[in-house]
């Protein structure tokens, strides 16, 4: 496995998946989004696996009430690039397949692959 975490500092999910990672010594790299932000083709290769760019917007964060109004999906990917704090969190990469949320029995289901 070689598990991603992206994450935002005060999130709570973020963090609980940093514990579940921990509490089975899986190794992981945590990202932060403040400060890195995702690259053009780690946002496509989340937005492929998730299903949509829609998915990864996370709408309580006042940075993304412009992102949900822009018409095209590329005005979306740019802005979210842009401002990776509208990203929800924590986005979690293993490979090709990735989860937004918290999301235990996905994140089992891998390890037992």
């Amino acid at each position: 496995m070689n598990i991603q975490i992206f994450g935002k500092s005060k999130c709570f999910d973020t963090k609980k998946a940093e514990r579940f990672f921990k509490e089975r010594n899986i190794p992981f790299q945590r990202i932060a989004l403040e400060s890195k932000g995702m690259s053009r083709g780690e946002l496509q290769s989340v937005k492929v696996a998730v299903g949509g760019i829609e998915k990864l917007i996370d709408t309580n964060a006042k940075e993304a009430l412009l992102i949900r109004y822009l018409a095209h999906e590329e005005q979306r990917e740019e802005k979210l690039l842009e401002t990776p704090c509208a990203l929800r969190t924590p986005i979690v990469r293993n490979g090709k397949q990735a989860t937004v949320g918290y999301c235990p029995e996905i994140w089992e289901q891998w390890r037992n692959a």
